[in-house]
């Protein structure tokens, strides 16, 4: 019989492996939502709160729930279950998060912003910015790697980092030679040609804007996307602690107990592609501005807006997916909104807004699901963001 700390690193270790490695006074803004009408006719959000309950309330499904509907500069916030299961606290609009793969459009906000100041272009290659990267790779664009067409091989999927991972979760590596695992592989195909979501990706743009900017990828996080559009709560560490309070992650692998894996895994070795820790409310303030007109110029949207049908963020969102430019998106049967997902052990996400920026939706799990993990969760998880996706289109 396998031991607790045994079966600790079983469980983690599979998550790792399918990982895409990826407290102001809120006033009248944020609003609780209960479920206690019994006609929906009458209360528009009582079908949203079963559906967040029921959610919950699945075996292998999430200790807890929350979603954030922001119309017009007014929130609703809808939670179910409990942000930690110790104290029986529910989710919080302000408690931290490990956002996961929405990490990516972080650092695609950075690199199309200095897209826009003129100091990158989207055709920039790595042989240009980042000589020392392996010549085989030389002929990558910006655009390639902000689309996931770029060919690189993935760096979290190299057997060394997974040994390294494994053996010490909270290892702290250098972010900026993640990419040496894979130096001596080849392109996977030629740049341009497929799609495929990839870590590698993120890290070079990180990389990229640290060429010509000669700044560290993290101040470059606080001038260019944190401190315009006021995130407080927001941060890139390289370790595994997290900002109190926070909302706690867990293994649910039945009939275990959930494990709580909060602080399990450092974010050293997910940086640019992955690391960032935020809260949902400065989640939803990032993705109005990204998703709309607030943060880049009109030309540089109409070059993040060259979609490629079909293909999908990690997990995938609401509705059908498309990709753009370290942007996805979401075509639903109400409508279309733009944002990213991502998962992480413990966590599974998705900031999505309207095209003009004027509505956002977030909703947060904190429990890890992909294609490879519980994908049977993930078919239902989506099935609810689209419901909530709906009511943010349809809604006054």
């Amino acid at each position: 019989m396998l031991t607790r700390r045994a079966r600790h690193r079983r469980r983690l270790r599979t998550a790792l492996a399918t990982t895409a490695l990826t407290a102001a006074a809120l006033g009248g803004l944020l609003q609780p939502v209960s479920a206690a009408a019994d006609d929906p006719a009458r209360d528009p959000g009582r079908h949203l709160q079963q559906q967040l309950d029921r959610l919950v309330a699945q075996d292998d499904g999430p200790p807890g729930a929350i979603a954030l509907l922001t119309r017009d500069g007014r929130t609703q916030v809808y939670t179910a279950g409990v942000g930690d299961i110790g104290t029986g606290r529910p989710p919080h609009p302000e408690d931290h998060m490990r956002i996961a793969s929405i990490a990516k459009a972080f650092s695609g906000a950075v690199a199309l912003r200095l897209v826009d100041q003129g100091r990158l272009s989207l055709d920039d290659t790595i042989g240009e910015l980042l000589p020392d990267q392996p010549e085989a790779w030389h002929a990558v664009t910006l655009r390639q790697l902000l689309q996931h067409t770029s060919g690189l091989p993935e760096y979290s999927a190299d057997p060394r980092f997974l040994e390294i991972l494994t053996a010490d979760p909270r290892h702290v590596f250098d972010p900026r030679t993640l990419l040496g695992f894979v130096a001596d592989e080849p392109l996977r195909f030629r740049p341009g040609s497929l799609y495929e979501y990839a870590n590698s990706d993120n890290i070079a743009v990180a990389l990229m804007a640290e060429a010509v900017t000669g700044r560290r990828y993290e101040e470059l996080l606080k001038e260019l996307v944190y401190r315009p559009l006021g995130l407080r709560r927001t941060s890139l560490p390289l370790g595994y602690r997290l900002p109190e309070p926070y909302l706690h992650g867990y293994d649910v692998t039945p009939p275990a107990r959930p494990e709580d894996i909060s602080e399990a895994v450092g974010a050293s070795g997910v940086w640019a592609s992955g690391g960032i820790v935020s809260t949902p409310e400065d989640l939803g303030a990032f993705i109005r501005a990204y998703a709309g007109p607030r943060l880049l110029s009109e030309r540089t949207r109409e070059e993040q807006h060259a979609f490629l049908p079909g293909d999908s963020s990690e997990p995938a969102g609401p509705g059908t997916n498309a990709a753009g430019l370290a942007l996805f998106r979401y075509t639903t049967r109400c409508g279309v909104l733009y944002g990213h997902t991502g998962n992480f052990p413990g966590y599974t996400q998705l900031a999505a807004a309207t095209p003009d920026g004027s509505r956002s939706l977030t909703f947060s799990i904190n429990t890890q699901t992909n294609k490879a993990v519980k994908p049977a969760l993930l078919a239902r998880l989506r099935t609810v963001q689209e419901d909530f996706a709906c009511a943010l289109l349809k809604g006054h």
